[in-house]
């Protein structure tokens, strides 16, 4: 694993360093940021009680959520991320096992699905990903404003309304309120965790 950390934090931003660690990684490695799908699936099967629901992935990396959620019985989930690399690797590792399950090179800054076409969207960290820039957190750079601004605009326009996208972080509400909390939605906030806090944001359409 220590090979293919990266040297400096702020590389978990960049997609050179994606696609040089996915080159690398087996087809049948996996990582998971922060909790596992057993770890919140009683709060995600409250929040999508649903389980037909059209879920997208947003950056959806080689992580075991999209299979643990489609053997939870969500089979409609549309994986993207902009790692080419991975998204071939995980179609293929999934083919058989899950042939619903759908996968795209796409950024989530600028996704190419119509509006109002999702019901569910999830990003468990990586919005995080592009947060971690050299700066103060406290005055992030105008850069990754304007991209976590643009994921959130992105994920409401493919929202269809009375939809949901559901954010987990480790972030605090003070770092991260400023990009969640948009007009014509609701947020809600849950504290998961006992020693070490994760957050788990939630904004309806």
């Amino acid at each position: 694993m220590t090979d293919v950390l990266p040297k400096k934090n702020e590389e978990y931003g960049t997609k050179k360093y994606w696609d040089q660690r996915y080159t690398q990684e087996s087809e049948d490695s996996s990582f998971d940021w922060f909790k596992s799908y057993s770890d919140v699936a009683e709060i995600m099967r409250e929040i999508v009680p649903d389980k037909s629901s059209r879920i997208l992935m947003l950056g959806c990396g080689n992580s075991t959520l999209s299979q643990d959620m489609y053997d939870d019985g969500y089979k409609n989930i549309v994986n993207t991320d902009y790692s080419a690399i991975l998204i071939e690797k995980m179609r293929h590792k999934h083919e058989q096992s899950t042939p619903e399950m759908e996968w795209y090179e796409m950024d989530i800054r600028d996704l190419k699905f119509d509006g109002n076409s999702f019901d569910v969207a999830i990003d468990k960290g990586t919005m995080d990903a592009m947060m971690t820039a050299k700066a103060d957190v406290w005055d992030p750079p105008e850069e990754v404003v304007q991209n976590c601004n643009r994921e959130v605009d992105e994920v409401l326009r493919v929202l269809r309304k009375g939809g949901v996208f559901v954010y987990l972080t480790f972030g605090q509400p003070h770092f991260r309120r400023r990009y969640l909390d948009r007009p014509g939605t609701t947020l809600e906030i849950r504290k998961l965790g006992e020693a070490f806090h994760y957050y788990l944001y939630i904004v309806r359409t």
